[in-house]
């Protein structure tokens, strides 16, 4: 290889494919090439500064540990803490828009209604209220037979209790009665599943 002045160099704008950086080792010239230089490359504890734009989607890590981030709006499939998890914000905790759902009972009260969703209102059969208990069952996919429901009455001219009286993989019952009213209507029932598990 010839020897070239280096103010002699032209100035290079892209780096091509068949591009090549020679330099000596051990005595001998060799050269690198734009894959050894970029595809695949190995930095041993590199310091990166400030790094302001770049793709880590397909990144692993075994002992990453990142003290007081700010992530911003994240998407995962799971979230796994040992810790509480805190909102300090005004919206709380709970399921995004598009976990809940909404079904109407047809028939009579005790029909059984299917909402496969962690969420939901449930819209009962326009019948008069009554003291006396009745049940009907929730089917839906997303219960496992260890989790909890929480029920509350969203509307409804007549006060009810409301009762989750059976969970199992798949559904759970709900039974109710008025505090006394005999209002005819259609009374809306708020769930909710909180995931849990038995050990």
């Amino acid at each position: 290889m010839s020897t070239v002045a280096i103010s002699a160099l032209p100035v290079g704008t892209v780096i091509n494919a068949a591009d090549v950086l020679p330099y000596v080792q051990t005595g001998t010239t060799k050269q690198i090439t734009k894959t050894l230089l970029f595809t695949s490359p190995t930095m041993v504890t590199p310091i990166l500064g400030t790094v302001t734009s770049g793709n880590i989607s397909a990144c692993t890590s075994t002992g990453m540990v990142l003290t007081t981030p700010v992530i911003g709006a994240a998407t995962a499939t799971s979230l796994t803490a040992t810790g509480i998890i805190v909102s300090t914000g005004t919206a709380g905790v709970g399921y995004a828009t598009g976990a809940g759902g909404t079904v109407t009972q047809s028939t009579n009260r005790t029909t059984g209604v299917t909402l496969n969703k962690t969420s939901g209102a449930i819209t009962l059969f326009s019948a008069a209220g009554s003291a006396t208990a009745a049940t009907f069952t929730v089917t839906n996919n997303t219960v496992a037979a260890t989790d909890v429901i929480i029920l509350n009455q969203k509307s409804g001219t007549d006060l009810y209790d409301l009762m989750v009286t059976a969970v199992a993989s798949g559904s759970f019952n709900i039974t109710f009665r008025t505090t006394g009213g005999t209002t005819t209507e259609t009374p809306v029932f708020n769930f909710a599943v909180i995931k849990a598990v038995a050990a």
